[in-house]
C-alpha cells in the first residue's frame, strides 16, 4: 500500500500585475489605503511586509556587486555590474557557467537573497546569500544557504531546482493576490500578482467593496466593513484584584487573526486558491508537530516558522493573538525587552529575580530566552519557539530534546541544568510519564507507549495541535485500540481533532473505516475532507449504494482536482499518485509517480512506490531497475536495500536478497521491520543460529515488539532451547495479558517434556 505523506512539503519579464479582463479588479493596492489609513500605512513602509520583494535597484540591492566572488564546492560565482544591471555568473541548470541578471530581490534583514530567470517563466531563488548584518557581527559577506546539504546542478536543492522556485514556494506569501499559472504540460508558468510585495490586501483582502462602501458613506452597514475577514481581535486585557496574570475581558469567539499570520508564518501546503475569511486549515494543510520537523515535546526543530508551535502554547489557549505581542503593520513588538511579557503577566511578580534566578541585566532575565528559545536557520537567521515552555532539562536527559538552559550555557551538560533547577526548588514529577516520552517510544516502535499517547489524545485540557498529532502517530503505528478515542472527536467542533482523528482511524480494516468517516465526505473544512479522501480511497464505489457512492465520487474528484493545481510540486504528485494507487488506477499512478520523478529524480519515496506499483504488475525488471535507481542516488537508503531484497527472494535470487536485507537492517535506525524481515530471512534460509542471534539484539533494542518474541519463541523451540521459549513466551503474556493466543502458547512450551 502507498504511503500518504503527512507533512509536506516547501522571468521577470513574463511577471505582470492580474487583472481581469472586462472587470474592474477586486484588489486595488496599498496606495489606495494610504489616503484613509495614513497611520497605518507609515508603519507598514519600510517594514518587512513591505520589504518582502522588491524589484532589483541601486536602493534595494544591498549585496556587493562590484565584482566580488564566492567560491563553493569547486564552483566561483561572480557578482557583478554592468550597464545598469546587476548580473550573477554562476552554474546554471546545465552546471555551465553563465550570467543571469537579477529580476527581484528577497528580504532585507538578516539576509538577502536574489531572484534569477530560468527558461519556460520561472524564478529561483539564489542560494548564495548577502548576510546584512553589520561587519562587527559578522555580517557583510556572502555565503551560502546550504553548505552542507546542496550538490551539483542535478541536486533538487540547487538553486536551479524545484524547492528553490519562487513561483511555488515563495511567490504566495512574498507578493499579494498571487496567481501562479502552471501549465503542466509544458511545465511552465506565467505568474502574476496584484503588488509586488505584501501589502494592505494581501492581509485583509481585496479592498476594493471597501473603498466603494466608504465613498458611500455606508461602512456602518457592514459588519466587516467590506472586508472577507475580521482581524481586529486583539481584545482587551485585564488584571482582576491582585491576579498575577491578565484575563481577556471577553472570549476570544474566532481564530481569523491567527489564521491570516498562520497561512504564511506555518509549515504547510496550499489547498488549491487562497479564499480570505477561511480557516487555515481550510486554505492549507498545516503539518503537525511530529518528528523530523518538530522534537518529540513540540519544540521547533526544521524551518517550521511560528503557526504549529504557538498553537500548541497556553497563550493561544488563553486568547492571545498575534497582534497581542506584534505591531501588524510595522511588525515591531509592541514593547522592548520583558515589556512585551509585562503587558499580561505582572512585572513585580515574574520580572524578577525571584522568578527568573539571574542578574537583572543578563540575558537570563529575559523572559523570551527561558520561553521562547531561538533556533538559527538558514545559516544567520535566529526565530523563536512561539510554544512559550517551560524549560525541561530532564526531558533533555531521558528523551535528547533540548532546553532553553543549555541552549545559553552551552559549555554546560542537561544534568548540570537540572541540577541547578533543583537548588532553586524547581523539580519536574512527570518525566517517566511526559507524552513526550511516550510520543518518541511510540515512533521507534515501541507498544508499550500507546496507552500514554492514547491518554494524550484524550486530554481536554491540551492543545488540540498535540491531541491530533498523538492520534496521527496512533494511526501510522496500526495500534488496535484507538477507534474508542478517535470515533467521539470525529464529531469535534475543532478540525484539528477531527483531523487527527480522522488520521488516527487510518489503520482500521477498510469495512470498519467505511461506516465511521463515511459522514465527514462534506466536512466543511478543506483538510479534514483531504484526509477522508485519503482514508477512504480504496472503497470500492461498484460495491456501496449510488446514494453513498456519489458524494465519495464527488469528493475524490474534488482531491484530484487540488493535487493537479498543486502538479509543479514533487511531493503533490507523489501524493496524487498514492491516492490514485489506492484508487486502484494503476495508469494513471504510475504517470504521476514518473512525473514526481521528471521533477525530481531524486525522490526516492516515488521510486520506492512505483517499483511497488510495478512489482504488483509482474513488471519486476523495471521494479528492480527503479530500486537501484534509487541506490545510485542514496547507497545506504534503507527502504530501498529492504525492497530490493524483498524482490529477489520473489525471484529466486537469495543469495543477492540476502545481502541486500542485511544492508538494510544495519542501517536502520528507527523502527524494527528491516532488521525482523532480516532475521525471517535467516531463518527460511536455513541459518536458525544466525537468525536467533539477530531476534535477540533487536529484542534488547525493542523488548516490548510481540513479533519478534512471536520468532523467538518458534525459533528457540526448534532449536531445541525449550526453556528460552518459555521464557520468551512468558514475556509475550506479559506484555498482552488478554490474548489467549499468547497463554496457549506458553502452556504447550510448559507441558512438553
Amino acid at each position: 500500500m502507498p504511503a500518504f505523506p503527512f507533512a509536506l512539503l516547501l522571468y521577470g519579464a513574463l511577471l505582470a500585475p492580474v487583472t481581469s479582463a472586462g472587470q474592474e479588479p477586486m484588489f486595488s493596492g496599498s496606495e489606495s489605503c494610504a489616503g484613509c489609513h495614513t497611520q497605518q500605512h507609515t508603519l507598514w513602509q519600510g517594514s518587512h511586509h513591505d520589504l518582502a520583494m522588491q524589484d532589483a535597484t541601486t536602493d534595494s540591492v544591498l549585496g556587493d556587486f562590484n565584482d566580488a566572488s564566492f567560491t563553493h564546492r569547486g564552483i566561483t560565482t561572480r557578482f557583478l555590474r554592468r550597464d545598469g544591471q546587476f548580473l550573477i555568473r554562476t552554474a546554471g541548470e546545465d552546471g555551465e557557467i553563465q550570467e543571469f541578471p537579477v529580476r527581484h530581490v528577497f528580504g532585507v534583514d538578516p539576509l538577502q537573497q536574489y531572484l534569477l530567470p530560468l527558461s519556460r517563466g520561472r524564478l529561483q531563488a539564489f542560494d548564495i546569500a548577502w548576510d546584512t548584518r553589520p561587519a562587527a557581527a559578522g555580517g557583510q559577506r556572502w555565503f551560502h544557504l546550504n553548505p552542507d546539504e546542496v550538490g551539483d546542478h542535478s541536486d533538487p536543492l540547487h538553486w536551479t531546482g524545484p524547492y528553490m522556485n519562487w513561483n511555488a514556494s515563495c511567490a504566495e506569501c512574498h507578493s499579494t493576490n498571487l496567481e501562479k499559472n502552471y501549465d503542466p504540460a509544458t511545465r511552465s508558468y506565467d505568474t502574476r500578482y496584484s503588488e509586488l510585495d505584501v501589502g494592505c490586501e494581501a492581509c485583509h483582502g481585496p479592498g476594493r467593496e471597501h473603498q466603494r462602501l466608504a465613498v458611500a458613506g455606508r461602512l456602518a452597514e457592514s459588519a466587516s466593513a467590506g472586508f472577507a475577514t475580521e482581524l481586529a481581535q486583539r481584545g482587551e486585557w485585564v488584571f482582576e484584584a491582585s491576579a498575577p496574570i491578565a484575563r481577556r475581558r471577553s472570549t476570544l469567539n474566532s481564530n481569523a487573526q491567527n489564521d491570516s499570520c498562520g497561512r504564511c508564518h506555518s509549515r504547510r501546503a496550499t489547498l488549491g486558491h487562497y479564499q480570505y475569511g477561511r480557516p487555515l486549515l481550510d486554505t492549507h494543510q498545516l503539518a503537525l508537530p511530529e518528528a523530523p520537523l518538530y522534537y518529540h515535546d513540540g519544540q521547533i526543530r526544521d524551518e517550521v516558522f511560528v503557526y504549529g508551535s504557538f498553537v500548541q502554547s497556553r497563550m493561544h489557549r488563553a486568547g492571545v493573538v498575534c497582534s497581542n505581542c506584534h505591531e501588524p503593520h510595522s511588525l515591531e513588538l509592541r514593547a522592548e525587552g520583558n515589556g512585551v511579557c509585562a503587558q499580561c503577566h505582572r512585572a513585580d511578580v515574574y520580572d524578577q529575580q525571584e522568578h527568573h534566578h539571574h542578574p537583572d541585566t543578563s540575558a537570563g532575565a529575559l523572559c523570551a530566552n527561558c520561553h521562547m528559545p531561538e533556533t538559527t536557520y538558514m545559516v544567520v537567521d535566529p526565530r523563536r519557539d512561539h510554544s512559550i515552555r517551560i524549560p525541561r532539562p530532564d526531558l533533555s536527559v531521558v528523551s535528547g530534546v533540548p532546553n532553553a538552559c543549555n541552549q545559553c550555557h552551552q559549555e554546560r551538560d542537561a544534568d548540570w541544568a537540572l541540577a541547578a533547577l533543583r537548588e532553586w526548588g524547581v523539580s519536574f514529577r512527570d518525566t517517566a510519564t511526559h507524552p513526550a516520552r511516550a510520543l518518541q517510544g511510540l515512533a521507534a516502535g515501541d507498544h508499550r507507549a500507546v496507552p500514554e499517547v492514547l491518554a494524550l489524545a484524550n486530554d481536554a485540557a491540551a492543545a488540540p495541535i498535540m491531541r491530533a498529532t498523538a492520534l496521527q502517530a496512533l494511526g501510522r503505528s496500526g495500534a488496535d485500540n484507538v477507534a474508542a478515542s478517535a470515533e467521539p472527536l470525529l464529531h469535534s467542533a475543532d478540525p484539528l481533532l477531527r483531523l487527527g482523528a480522522v488520521r488516527g482511524l487510518a489503520s482500521l480494516p477498510l469495512n470498519q473505516r467505511y461506516p465511521l468517516l463515511a459522514p465527514l465526505v462534506a466536512d466543511p473544512v478543506t483538510t479534514v475532507r483531504m484526509a477522508v479522501a485519503e482514508a477512504l480511497a480504496a472503497v470500492p464505489l461498484a460495491q456501496i449504494p449510488e446514494a453513498q457512492a456519489e458524494p465519495l465520487r464527488r469528493l475524490f474528484a474534488e482531491y484530484s482536482e487540488i493535487q493537479r493545481q498543486l502538479a509543479d510540486m514533487p511531493g503533490n504528485q507523489l501524493q496524487l499518485a498514492a491516492f490514485l494507487q489506492e484508487r486502484g488506477d494503476s495508469p494513471a499512478a504510475e504517470q504521476a509517480y514518473r512525473e514526481a520523478l521528471e521533477l525530481n529524480p531524486q525522490l526516492l519515496t516515488a521510486r520506492l512506490n512505483l517499483a511497488d506499483l510495478l512489482r504488483a504488475q509482474q513488471r519486476e525488471d523495471e521494479a528492480a531497475n527503479q530500486l537501484l535507481q534509487a541506490l545510485q542516488v542514496a547507497p545506504d537508503h534503507g527502504p530501498s536495500l529492504h525492497a530490493l531484497g524483498l524482490l529477489e527472494i520473489r525471484r529466486g535470487n537469495r543469495e543477492q536478497a540476502l545481502a541486500h536485507l542485511e544492508r538494510a537492517a544495519a542501517v536502520e535506525e528507527q523502527g524494527v521491520r528491516h532488521r525482523y524481515v532480516y532475521a525471517i530471512a535467516l531463518h527460511d534460509s536455513g541459518q536458525t543460529q544466525r537468525a536467533v542471534a539477530t531476534l535477540q539484539t533487536l529484542h534488547r533494542a525493542a523488548p516490548a515488539n510481540e513479533e519478534v518474541l512471536v520468532a523467538l519463541v518458534q525459533y528457540s523451540a526448534e532449536l531445541g532451547q525449550r526453556q528460552q521459549a518459555q521464557n520468551y513466551a512468558r514475556q509475550l503474556m506479559e506484555l498482552a495479558p488478554d490474548n489467549t493466543a499468547y497463554r496457549q502458547l506458553w502452556q504447550r512450551l510448559a507441558a512438553q517434556p
